[in-house]
């Protein structure tokens, strides 16, 4: 169907030519027909994938304590085994980004979901039955690539099969579900060792596979690999039957035609390319440069130098806080905006760092080199954590990733998708390795100072190059 015609059907239908002000766009009246619930119902699906990505993340703050005490000889971590096995898993995920790149342009975006939860169940079952810390090591990696590919692949998918009104609220569930996978682990870490807890682990990516399967590939790449009729049945499925779908897929066959399908290394000099590619890649460097994954890696390490007595409790509350603004973040992120996020998200996450900085600072050292803070300054380590969670879920947490899958050309998703990843998770690597050294460099103080230097710096980034995306 032309998509002219279909347009002016919309509008008659909607007695658009009668509306005087011309409030009622043809977008709206399209809208108005659209039914959610198996959109929602696709979203959900999708998003098992982030909920076993967060499982993956948060793993290690349970697990490396616990195996670095354990009686066998064979598992027991030292510091730098510790160190590795936080820090191994983002070496697996950019792997993972890479290939991740390829797998959707070549297989689609539901099948690379489909095939991410491999590595997640073969990676977790060798964890399960490690007998030396090499088989952590491999398990950590192969989870590793799962989360890399799960990354990319997601925020894809959902911003490929939700329309402009739900977009917003829908791609943040991404990282709602990332740290409600660390906040179960660490729920779970308190109640299970790290072989019981790497079997729950593998839950979610096998409630993925089934799920996925009752789920529909996304309307623009089968349009992109000329399948109309299938982008069709597609769109039917996520809109509802009442919805005249023909008028939305007429608008993504145009965009596709427009961009077009095949990309090229020459593509990059276009800047329109080139502009939406580099501020995803920074934006994705200075969300790592904040500390956060090495904060989350380590968060129990933490409140023990933190003289935390309860620091298994306190990590869990610090999830939890993280789980709730990661919410908030959902509901208000098509009214409020993005860049206005990042910047409340950016100056919340500068202060609290500064503040824990302050904390590491003026607690005392005792002759054994332990940390022995005064008992009217131990709140202050467990508030500026949950400040700095807070600020981190409500902006740059969500939405780099959201912004990314806004704003890069349909014809490069792929290569532009794996060369985004690949910066954020070599990032993190180099943040979680280094994390322990910078400790014992800078001091504990020092290093949150640092975080916070670079956490003002993002707030400078957003302000002066970074594109509102709302709408």
């Amino acid at each position: 169907m032309d998509i002219q015609t279909e347009r002016r059907r919309l509008l008659d239908e909607e007695g658009g030519d009668d509306d005087p002000t011309g409030l009622l766009s043809e977008q709206e009246a399209y809208l108005s027909k659209v039914k959610n619930r198996k959109l929602y119902l696709a979203s959900f699906a999708a998003v098992l994938g982030p909920m076993s990505f967060g499982f993956v993340l948060g793993y290690s703050s349970p697990a490396i304590p616990e195996l670095s005490r354990i009686a066998d000889p064979r598992l027991r971590l030292s510091e730098v085994e510790g160190s590795w096995f936080g820090s191994i898993v983002t070496v697996g995920a950019a792997v993972g980004g890479l290939l991740g790149g390829w797998m959707v342009q070549r297989i689609g975006r539901k099948l690379t979901l489909m095939s991410c939860t491999l590595p997640f169940v073969f990676g977790f079952t060798i964890i399960i039955a490690a007998q030396n810390v090499w088989m952590l090591y491999v398990g950590r990696v192969l989870t590793g690539m799962a989360s890399g590919i799960t990354s990319l692949v997601v925020p894809l998918y959902i911003s490929e099969t939700a329309h402009e009104k739900v977009r917003g609220m829908l791609g943040s569930c991404v990282q709602l579900m990332v740290v409600s996978g660390i906040m179960g682990v660490y729920l779970a870490g308190l109640f299970v060792d790290w072989r019981w807890l790497a079997i729950c682990c593998s839950l979610p990516p096998s409630l993925l596979m089934v799920a996925m399967c009752f789920m529909p590939e996304t309307p623009r790449f089968l349009l992109s690999k000329g399948k109309r009729r299938e982008a069709e049945e597609a769109l039917r499925f996520l809109r509802g039957p009442d919805a005249p779908i023909e008028w939305e897929c007429s608008r993504i066959e145009d965009a596709c035609n427009e961009q077009g399908s095949t990309f090229h290394l020459s593509d990059l000099k276009d800047p329109g390319v080139f502009k939406p590619l580099l501020i995803s890649i920074l934006l994705m460097v200075f969300q790592q440069m904040t500390g956060i994954n090495a904060i989350m890696f380590y968060a129990e390490d933490i409140f023990v130098q933190a003289h935390f007595k309860e620091s298994e409790l306190a990590s869990v509350i610090v999830a939890l806080i993280q789980v709730i603004f990661t919410g908030i973040a959902a509901v208000i992120m098509d009214r409020a905006g993005r860049k206005v996020l990042l910047v409340i998200s950016g100056v919340a996450m500068m202060l609290s760092t500064t503040a824990f900085g302050v904390y590491f600072y003026l607690t005392p050292k005792v002759p054994s080199g332990a940390l022995a803070p005064p008992a009217d300054l131990t709140w202050l380590a467990l508030a500026s954590m949950a400040v700095f969670i807070a600020g981190f879920a409500i902006g740059w947490g969500p939405i780099p990733w959201l912004i990314m899958s806004e704003v890069i050309p349909i014809r490069v998703r792929g290569f532009a998708g794996a060369a985004v990843v690949l910066s954020n998770w070599g990032m993190a690597f180099v943040v979680t390795k280094t994390f322990q050294d910078m400790m014992n460099l800078l001091t504990s103080a020092g290093t949150f100072w640092l975080f916070a230097c670079m956490c003002g710096l993002n707030i400078i980034f957003t302000v002066i190059f970074v594109p509102e995306t709302k709408g």
